[in-house]
């Protein structure tokens, strides 16, 4: 039995190209077939759904989150990044610390359900706290059809300003390490400045010996800010990008915003992947990643909201701040190109089968209402998704071929 929506404009494949009337037939929560104009091939069986009015779009990958935080919304957003963010001395350390469990696993699940309210079908959470954190976040998404994709971490760092007894990471780190690598889907790094090169060396053979082959992910948080840059060269007298690709290799890496030219250059040759979080930049004061330098090198480029503490978790405002800003700085990046970062590009990054609507894919969708007051006319589907459309325009979202409220649009 299927599920065929027909008279429907869609957003198809790799490119997102435009088919104004088509139709999308899924079967077990994959998409069979998708395409232009009438579909023919009914079952009695098949239900049947009129999509007259609506644009189906991938649904959004949010390829970079801190949802522990979802208690401290607001707190500290005038601190320097470190004041808020530092994994040991921030601020949100502090607000972790002090919060009981079930505080925080109401906090998250709020956000989870605020996420899918904004289409987001999946995100990639760096999850804090060890194997606790990974349950807290497991506890938080129970029941909801939202796809986390969990990032674990060890609890461990290094001061790189103090002279170091050792440079290895204990033993005890790589046993939580381990433990992490066999239920999440793989690990989130802090920083190179919060670990010596033979602990990056570590981690990255950790991943390698214990991850699940081509699945677990590695990535870091680099480049986000001029002070992490210079405290790198400070420190280790190289800047944070050369110790990260001699020493850990990463699947993708976090912000960037004050990458150079010859480490974008880099990142393409070695298909690292790239998450940039504009809007978490913007109000930490650290700048606008360079993007459009990104994509013309040919990396592969998602959107990340960050930490939830510091932005909402909405990628309708992420996509509009880059469409807009990138003007600004006359480095403008097509609508096209921004659409494809929040659906296409988060999923290659976090190797999900998701993110486009194309044959074996997952029926992982979001639903617009064509003629909501803020699109009509739509005379650019690619500008009105990313500059006007928001979560009010949005009839119901589908994950694995699931309408996520009521049965249809």
């Amino acid at each position: 039995m299927s599920l065929i929506l027909k008279n429907i404009s869609l957003f198809f494949g790799e490119d997102l190209n435009f088919i104004d009337n088509g139709y999308i037939v899924i079967e077990e929560g994959i998409i069979k077939r998708a395409g232009i104009g009438e579909y023919h091939e009914f079952d009695k069986k098949d239900t049947i759904l009129d999509g007259q009015g609506i644009l189906a779009c991938p649904g959004f990958i949010n390829s970079h989150t801190h949802v522990g935080d979802s208690v401290g919304k607001d707190i500290g957003v005038n601190f320097s990044l470190n004041g808020l963010v530092h994994p040991v001395q921030g601020i949100k350390r502090r607000i972790l610390d002090r919060t009981d469990r079930e505080t925080l696993v109401k906090f998250v699940r709020g956000s989870l359900f605020s996420m899918m309210n904004k289409g987001i079908v999946a995100f990639a959470d760096f999850r804090e706290g060890g194997i606790d954190g990974i349950e807290l976040l497991n506890e938080a998404a129970s029941g909801l059809n939202i796809k986390p994709i969990v990032l674990g971490r060890p609890e461990f760092y290094f001061d790189l300003s103090k002279r170091l007894v050792s440079k290895d990471i204990p033993r005890s780190t790589i046993d939580t390490a381990i433990a992490i690598l066999k239920v999440a889907n793989g690990l989130g790094i802090s920083g190179a400045n919060e670990n010596t090169d033979e602990a990056m060396c570590q981690y990255r053979n950790l991943k390698n010996e214990y991850g699940v082959k081509n699945t677990s992910l590695l990535a870091i948080h680099a480049a986000e800010s001029l002070h992490t840059s210079e405290f790198s060269v400070l420190m280790t007298g190289r800047r944070e990008l050369d110790r990260i690709f001699d020493f850990l290799n990463p699947d993708f890496i976090i912000h960037l915003t004050k990458a150079l030219d010859n480490e974008i250059n880099l990142l393409a040759k070695n298909s690292t992947g790239i998450v940039v979080c504009p809007r978490s930049n913007g109000v930490l004061g650290v700048g606008f990643p360079r993007i459009a330098k990104m994509i013309q090198s040919k990396c592969c480029v998602g959107i990340g909201t960050d930490n939830i503490m510091v932005n909402s978790p909405d990628m309708f405002r992420e996509m509009d701040y880059i469409w807009n800003v990138s003007r600004a700085f006359d480095e403008s990046i097509s609508a096209r190109e921004i659409l494809k970062m929040a659906t296409v590009n988060g999923g290659k990054i976090l190797r999900l089968n998701s993110g486009c609507i194309s044959p074996n894919k997952s029926a992982d969708i979001m639903f617009i209402d064509k003629n909501n007051i803020d699109l009509c006319p739509m005379h650019d589907p690619y500008i009105s998704m990313v500059h006007r459309a928001s979560e009010d325009c949005i009839l119901n979202l589908m994950i694995n071929g699931e309408f996520v409220y009521g049965n249809g649009f």
